[in-house]
């Protein structure tokens, strides 16, 4: 078999029994672990309630694909407490924000954008997650939903969905520990992010459908990043499940 950049990645990044990682980070040099947009008009978000508990089970239970959506919107209280549950801050300790997520060394390489069709208290368009102060920054402003679903190779759950979460890495921020090993931990780190969204919203009767097949190019268009230093790696629609 003819080994492809796959198979090349999976084998240059290994660990070694005996094989030094490197001399170890400038800490100096650090990242962020927080991007924000000054710019645009920040939305404010409710504070994250679950609304109506169910217990883990029972939202593992119901947790399953969803791919037809109706036009119900979702209320900007489901949407902030989604949110929250993906990726959102849980605890500040010793000057850290950790998260709902697990994420390598604490880095957080994951961004959150949205594509919002439909949810009730915003106008579509596209939206950072600021999660700092748990709020929305508007980016764009319009109807993107046949563009998202064009990006998705054409799914249209995309443009039917009350909302698309995508998510971007910016890859220096584990990369500068972790060096090329970096990009195995992004692609956990969005992996966990993204089964807290499917939970939460399970356990708000939402339906959920997960996306690895896009055209990247075409999202980090829609997005506004730019596709190197800062990529789309998931996406995830959202919304009411048809009837």
């Amino acid at each position: 078999m003819a080994e492809g950049v796959g198979d090349r990645f999976q084998q240059e990044t290994k660990y070694h029994v005996g094989k030094p990682f490197g001399s170890g980070p400038d800490w100096a040099a650090k990242p962020d672990a927080h991007k924000e947009y000054p710019q645009c008009k920040r939305v404010g978000l409710p504070a994250p309630t679950a609304g109506v508990a169910m217990s883990l089970d029972a939202a593992i239970r119901a947790r399953r694909s969803i791919r037809s959506y109706s036009p119900k919107p979702i209320a900007l209280e489901e949407l902030s407490w989604l949110l929250w549950a993906a990726d959102g801050v849980r605890q500040e300790e010793h000057g850290c924000r950790f998260r709902t997520a697990p994420s390598a060394g604490a880095l957080y390489p994951i961004e959150t954008y949205l594509v919002v069709n439909r949810v009730e208290g915003l106008e579509p368009g596209v939206y950072h997650y600021a999660v700092r102060p748990h709020a929305l920054e508007a980016i764009r402003q319009g109807d993107f939903a046949v563009e998202v679903a064009q990006s998705a190779l054409g799914q249209e759950m995309c443009a039917d969905a009350a909302v698309v979460f995508v998510w971007t890495a910016i890859i220096q921020r584990s990369r500068w520990k972790y060096g090329q090993r970096a990009y195995r931990y992004i692609y956990l780190d969005a992996g966990h992010i993204a089964e807290n969204l499917a939970l939460a919203a399970a356990s708000l009767d939402l339906g959920s459908c997960q996306i690895g097949a896009l055209f990247d190019d075409e999202v980090n268009r829609i997005i506004e990043v730019d596709g190197v230093e800062e990529t789309v790696v998931y996406m995830t629609c959202v919304g009411h499940p048809a009837q």
